[in-house]
């Protein structure tokens, strides 16, 4: 039978919660980071495992912690909406905004039954979290969380997508890929060929992404990358020659696809036949989040920081401002 992947263990362990703080180069510890989000203009948020919500404006060259309101101080997800306002999802304390670029941060739970925010998307006028009950929309005005739809009860959403025709796409603990299209009755499973090499399928899905084709790529915990081109009805790997199938993030590029795993980042320019390692001056391989604004860099987190690339192959840490001291118990409840 298929091992558990190792994050059900305990939901983020993985991330660097466990065991000696990550260090800098100089010996400081600096905060493992577990989502990322860019505003444009060289702002950048990223969300650490135990010391909450840090801020940059100059593209990681340095970085100043957000102000009061966040609660919970592990960040799992952040979003931006088209209004500048950012949201933050926690491990145990639901959703929080912030309307002045992260100065004050204000809770938004009501209708959430559980405050585990896994995912945050951002579409058009449309917010949804991924949460451990499954997909929620957020009502405006009235800052009210709606279930989506049936189907999803007491299902842990890792990754949220939306196609260009509304329709959503829920990555799950457990039970794989699900597909909600508007105005049908609930949520339903798109398993045809999202199986690993010895025929099992894949019921674990951290990352999704859709390109510009409408083409849909799955991110396993460890079972590689999967693309569907028929609204997630059949899935085929493209990932057999990636040397690490625990995917933690992709980036569409122009010219291909990019892929952050537990052991660095690799590019295909060739729908997955080939990947070529993008890994110069990444100090750590292990990669908890990976983003590409349209038309700007790549930023990576990990355990040990940000790392920042301008060239989309060779990376410099911009750390300065997110050192930081021991963390906090994660499973500490108040």
């Amino acid at each position: 039978m298929k091992a558990l992947p190792a994050i059900l263990c305990v939901t983020l362990l993985c991330a660097g919660a466990a065991g000696a703080e990550p260090s800098d180069p100089f010996g400081q510890s600096v905060a493992s980071v577990q989502a990322l989000v860019a505003a444009g203009g060289g702002v950048v948020y990223a969300g650490s495992f135990g010391h909450g919500i840090f801020r940059t404006g100059d593209r990681g060259g340095s970085w100043v912690q957000t102000g009061p309101g966040v609660t919970d101080p592990f960040i799992l997800s952040l979003a931006i909406d088209k209004n500048g306002a950012v949201y933050a999802g926690t491990f145990r304390g639901g959703v929080f905004r912030s309307r002045d670029e992260g100065k004050t941060w204000q809770p938004i739970n009501a209708g959430l039954k559980r405050l585990e925010i896994k995912a945050l998307l951002v579409t058009g006028d449309e917010i949804y979290a991924g949460t451990g009950d499954g997909v929620y929309r957020l009502t405006q005005p009235g800052d009210r969380w709606l279930v989506v739809t049936a189907g999803l009860d007491d299902i842990l959403v890792h990754a949220l997508a939306r196609a260009s025709d509304g329709t959503l796409y829920a990555g799950t603990s457990g039970k794989g890929v699900l597909r909600f299209k508007q105005n049908a009755d609930g949520w339903v499973r798109m398993r045809h060929g999202l199986k690993d090499h010895e025929g099992m399928v894949e019921n674990f899905i951290r990352v999704l992404a859709i390109d510009r084709d409408q083409g849909i790529f799955a991110g396993t915990f460890d079972g590689g990358v999967f693309r569907s081109n028929d609204g997630g009805t059949t899935w085929r790997p493209i990932s057999r020659a990636l040397p690490n199938d625990s995917i933690r993030g992709i980036v569409l590029a122009d010219d291909g696809l990019i892929v952050a795993t537990g052991n660095g980042i690799f590019k295909t320019v060739d729908k997955g036949r080939q990947w070529a390692p993008l890994n110069k001056g990444l100090g750590n391989l292990s990669i908890q989040v990976l983003i590409g604004p349209a038309g700007g860099p790549l930023y990576a987190g990990t355990s040990s920081g940000v790392f920042r690339s301008d060239d989309g192959s060779t990376w410099v840490a911009v750390n300065q401002g997110l050192e930081a001291g021991m963390a906090p118990p994660p499973f500490l409840f108040r």
